[in-house]
């Protein structure tokens, strides 16, 4: 994984890589037991696979909350918005490890 910049909270900048989920799970395996995550992206399919198995996936490895939420659908932006701004797919993933 590529850390274009880390602040001192961990919190990654940018996510670059053929296999994201796998740099996700990569992301995730590092987190201390009872640690939560946010991680927002363009998460289209294209990108980043089957998000809804992935999530299971999580659940399964027994993440807790785990959570896809679409941000365009005006809880963050309209979708004329993440439109506008070429952000169609616009999702944030976050659970508790």
């Amino acid at each position: 994984m590529h850390r274009n910049e880390e602040d001192e909270e961990g919190r990654y900048h940018n996510i670059t890589g053929a296999d994201k989920q796998a740099l996700l799970l990569e992301t995730l395996r590092v987190l201390k037991k009872g640690g939560t995550f946010a991680i927002h992206d363009l998460m289209s399919p294209g990108r980043y696979g089957d998000m809804q198995a992935f999530v299971q996936k999580l659940r399964d490895m027994g993440y807790e909350r785990v959570e896809l939420m679409d941000t365009t659908d005006g809880s963050f932006m309209t979708p004329k918005e993440a439109c506008r701004l070429m952000l169609r797919g616009s999702t944030l993933l976050v659970g508790r490890k």
